[in-house]
């Protein structure tokens, strides 16, 4: 397997908007979307959740539970710095690359780089970190690296309390999720038809945003 390469060095530069597509699928639909779907899991659920990751796909705490604890000090706060001067692009991004280079390749510092770039509605830098992860969380799961080779088969899937195929699944679904916002309609499909076939309880919503998707795709976007 190829060495994933360190996100940052060549993404410390202004931020390129995402030109509308009409084929992009609407993210404020999907959003709304995810967000009833939530909500109608806690009402069955009688209130018990599984809190932030549902929307972005990608959470800190799992990352760092499942795919390597020992965070150095250092990096650890550069996190929490980026946190802080989100507002500053620059700013952010610097502390982001200290972090990058006090704990290369860790996951807690990809999360970090994905939750920039996505709420920055850089997409398609996201996208690059999400696809990093997904081959961490491949190799980390002994999966294949090719996430279409993938059966339920290969790991437990069904458990939400088994931490690295759970997080797997999360960044199968940021993957197909970004597809989609960025116009790319049949890889979004098919990663998104591929996490419903590893979990087929629809624990993670990918239901919702095939909905949105056959909806789009009728003209319904009510």
């Amino acid at each position: 397997m190829s060495q994933a390469h360190p996100p940052m060095p060549n993404r410390l530069m202004p931020a390129h908007p995402i030109e509308p597509t009409p084929l992009a699928v609407d993210g404020l639909a999907l959003e709304e979307s995810l967000r009833r779907s939530r909500s109608d899991r806690l009402r069955l659920e009688g209130g018990a959740g599984h809190s932030p990751e549902d929307r972005l796909g990608l959470d800190e705490d799992l990352a760092a539970a499942c795919l390597g604890s020992g965070l150095p000090e250092t990096a650890e706060r550069h996190l929490r710095l980026a946190g802080l001067s989100y507002q500053c692009d620059e700013e952010a991004l610097g502390h982001l690359q200290a972090a990058w280079e006090a704990a290369p390749g860790h996951a807690a510092v990809y999360i970090g780089l994905y939750r920039f770039y996505f709420y920055k509605n850089r997409l398609r830098e996201a996208l690059e970190v999400a696809r990093d992860c997904l081959r961490k969380a491949a190799l980390a799961n002994g999966l294949p690296e090719n996430w279409r080779a993938v059966e339920p088969k290969d790991a437990d899937f069904g458990s939400f309390d088994a931490v690295l195929p759970r997080f797997f699944l999360f960044t199968l679904k940021a993957y197909g999720y970004l597809h989609l916002r960025l116009g790319r309609i049949e890889e979004g499909r098919v990663a998104i038809e591929k996490l419903l076939e590893l979990d087929p309880g629809d624990k993670l919503g990918g239901k919702v945003l095939l909905s949105v998707l056959e909806r789009q795709a009728h003209g319904d976007d009510d």
